[in-house]
């Protein structure tokens, strides 16, 4: 029998290596780690039927029938004249296909970008088109598309890894100056402090990396060719990530009393509220953009989306209301 780890790597290898997240992970790799540990090996859109193919002779599991339907390779194109610069879709990007700087015009990496989806939905105008990849479109027969594809993997990876590498090294140098503030602006008797501070940070980055997954999810839950099931597998997956977040915001909130510093306190609360200001404003885009496309099942999940953005937003700004005398 294949050892795991070698199975892992052979299931990476398969995987098309565009890092969409469709497959309800954070990227191909962690997919294939979860096919290894036995979850179905029928979900990855952009590899298709050939992939669950591969992926059963690999696993020696029976094939099945894609849960959504296969997808053709695709490039993001952005309507550069109406971008206002924001880089929320760079920094979406799994690959770092996409150029530009705040307030500067953003243009796709078309050789790199791997078609993901991914800088869609967080776009505030709306000024991302997908497009069939036109290294796909000039494959002119099979040998030449399955170049292409295994091109596009190897970059995909090697891109991932990049990527991944460089967020993981600015994490780090972000962690070690707030260290160094924090040990310039106390007495060394106050080391407890600093230690919270650390924590706080790593509660907050594990924050952020459920609220893209509760995105993902939320987005794969407008699909409308879902099953009953489906669709209950994925609310239950979007609760489970909701009382998480719930659970750090009160760690946050207790570890901001704890550390008796008032001003601190109201500034963490400011953040929250313009926080859930701005994931008001996303919810509201969405459902604008659900009502331009006349997805009913869409529509109800953005409205669903923006009744929760409205209930969060109401506790933010009670939570910074002074108290009553």
């Amino acid at each position: 029998m294949t050892e795991q780890p070698t199975l892992i790597e052979a299931i990476d290898a398969t995987l098309p290596q565009t890092q969409c997240g469709k497959c309800g992970h954070d990227g191909c790799r962690p997919y294939a780690e979860a096919i290894a540990e036995g979850e179905p090996i029928n979900r990855c859109p952009p590899g298709g039927d050939e992939t669950v193919v591969r992926l059963a002779e690999l696993t020696g599991r029976s094939t099945l029938p894609l849960e959504q339907p296969a997808q053709s390779p695709l490039v993001a194109r952005i309507r550069e004249d109406e971008c206002i610069g924001c880089t929320k879709c760079i920094q979406a990007c799994p690959v770092d296909a996409i150029l530009g700087a705040a307030k500067q015009m953003h243009t796709v990496i078309e050789s790199e970008c791997t078609g993901c989806e991914l800088c869609v939905a967080p776009c505030p105008v709306d000024c991302i088109d997908l497009l069939p990849h036109p290294e796909w479109q000039a494959a002119s027969d099979e040998q030449a598309q399955r170049d292409y594809l295994a091109k596009r993997a190897k970059l995909g990876r090697q891109r991932h890894d990049a990527r991944n590498r460089r967020l993981a090294r600015q994490a780090e140098e972000k962690r070690r100056r707030r260290a160094e503030r924090q040990a310039q602006r106390t007495a060394p008797a106050s080391k407890p402090a600093e230690a919270a501070a650390t924590s706080s940070t790593s509660l907050r980055t594990t924050r952020a990396s459920l609220l893209a997954s509760l995105k993902r999810v939320d987005r794969q839950r407008q699909d409308a060719s879902l099953t009953d099931a489906d669709r209950r597998d994925l609310e239950r997956r979007a609760e489970e990530l909701r009382s998480r977040l719930a659970d750090i915001d009160r760690q946050l909130a207790e570890g901001t009393e704890s550390a008796a510093r008032p001003a601190s306190s109201d500034r963490q609360r400011r953040f929250a509220v313009n926080a859930a200001e701005q994931a008001r404003r996303r919810a509201r885009q969405q459902l604008a953009h659900a009502q331009r496309q006349g997805d009913d099942d869409a529509i109800e999940a953005a409205r669903d989306q923006l009744a929760r953005a409205d209930r969060v937003l109401e506790q933010a700004r009670e939570a910074l209301a002074p108290p009553s005398h």
